[in-house]
């Protein structure tokens, strides 16, 4: 693989509260829990050794903590088309709540009422895919599951509701680029949340 090619690093913000309660977080700016925390500091022990062109992260305080324990706060560039999908009416409400109400309800299909539309995510991830594409060198975004998961449908040129297939756990890293040329954007790694230092084989394979 050419080394000319920019490799897109995916972090995903470490745990809080709602993660361990299974309720949807997307606006509520929540704080990390110690466990979260700890998660963010290995994140960061897999992320050592690597520079980046830029740092991005969503302004929500369990991103940008995530990428301050990581060891990112000082490049970090807050980016607000990095936030969560909003949830509208049913942020803070867990999926068994919902489908009590729409047995048939499927988030990256239906979206949620009084909140952002499949459509409406997947353009603010397309403004993202454009910037992160501009830069000339590696780039590292901290951000959210289900944000993320839609950014890398998007990146590979499909639907945002392909983002569903993308299951993302927390304080996770994940990394897109590219095979060959800029044409044939690639998953390289997805949903690593090994502790510690990233090993040799992977880092071999993530300059």
């Amino acid at each position: 693989m050419s080394q000319f090619l920019p490799i897109i690093y995916l972090a995903r913000h470490g745990e809080t509260a709602w993660n361990l309660s299974g309720q949807h977080t997307g606006l509520t700016d929540l704080p990390l829990t110690e466990r979260g925390e700890g998660n963010a500091r290995s994140l960061g022990g897999r992320l050592s050794g690597l520079t980046f062109a830029k740092v991005f992260t969503s302004p929500l305080q369990r991103a940008t903590r995530t990428c301050e324990l990581a060891g990112f706060g000082g490049p970090a560039e807050v980016d607000r088309d990095l936030v969560e999908w909003n949830y509208g009416q049913y942020e803070g409400r867990t999926s068994a709540d919902i489908h009590n109400e729409r047995p048939d309800w499927q988030l990256f299909r239906d979206g949620v009422p009084g909140g952002e539309t499949p459509a409406q995510i997947g353009a603010r991830a397309d403004g993202v895919v454009d910037r992160v594409r501009a830069i000339h060198g590696n780039v590292l975004l901290f951000s959210s599951g289900h944000f993320l998961r839609v950014f890398t449908a998007r990146w590979l040129g499909l639907a945002p509701a392909a983002g569903k297939f993308f299951l993302l756990s927390t304080a996770s890293l994940s990394v897109l680029s590219y095979e060959h040329t800029l044409s044939q954007p690639v998953i390289r790694l997805w949903n690593d949340t090994r502790p510690g230092d990233t090993d040799s084989e992977t880092k071999k394979d993530l300059p």
